[in-house]
């Protein structure tokens, strides 16, 4: 489904753009190109670089890859993000989103993710936001599609736990009926 994936780990790489007049590492299996040398791939791993920011990631996937959109696997791992980047929203394919070992803060951050239908694995250990109460159920309730959190899946215990917590946090206003006259 994924295709050998796009490694562009270790690179040194500050924006997504120098990605553009590099080779990505040699894999395993050769990359498929297209006639116009695009690659065939739906996994890109930019992991372990000095990223902090997306700006120009949908141009410079546009510029490598033949289905830019249909990216289902996307590797930031151990950069230095400390926010989730609206770009990665386009992303309507995606399906795995690696984002440990950056320095993402706020919780709030995911709500930005709830906009990805087909997202069902997320990890975010390695982040300050693992710290915040009640990290696991927040994620839970903001991505209900989502299977695996952090390598740990989530099992229907804690799906039905999350609704109990979420139902707390947000009872119900009783709405009183006041006759008009």
């Amino acid at each position: 489904m994924f295709g050998s994936p796009v490694d562009f780990s270790f690179r040194e790489l500050s924006t997504v753009s120098d990605m553009v007049s590099d080779e990505p590492n040699p894999g395993v299996r050769p990359l498929k190109r297209d006639s116009e040398q695009k690659i065939l791939s739906a996994t890109l791993r930019l992991n372990n670089n000095f990223l902090s920011d997306l700006t120009g990631l949908m141009d410079t996937l546009s510029a490598l890859y033949a289905e830019p959109t249909r990216l289902a696997w996307l590797d930031l791992s151990f950069n230095q993000f400390q926010h989730i980047h609206p770009v990665i929203t386009q992303l309507k394919e995606l399906r795995l989103l690696y984002l440990h070992g950056n320095c993402i803060c706020k919780l709030s951050e995911v709500d930005k993710l709830a906009a990805l239908p087909f997202l069902h694995t997320i990890t975010l250990h390695g982040n300050p936001i693992v710290t915040e109460r009640d990290y696991r159920p927040y994620l839970i309730a903001t991505l209900p599609h989502v299977k695996m959190i952090d390598f740990s899946a989530v099992t229907k215990q804690e799906r039905e736990l999350t609704s109990v917590w979420q139902r707390s946090r947000n009872p119900r206003k009783s709405i009183g009926h006041t006759k008009v006259d």
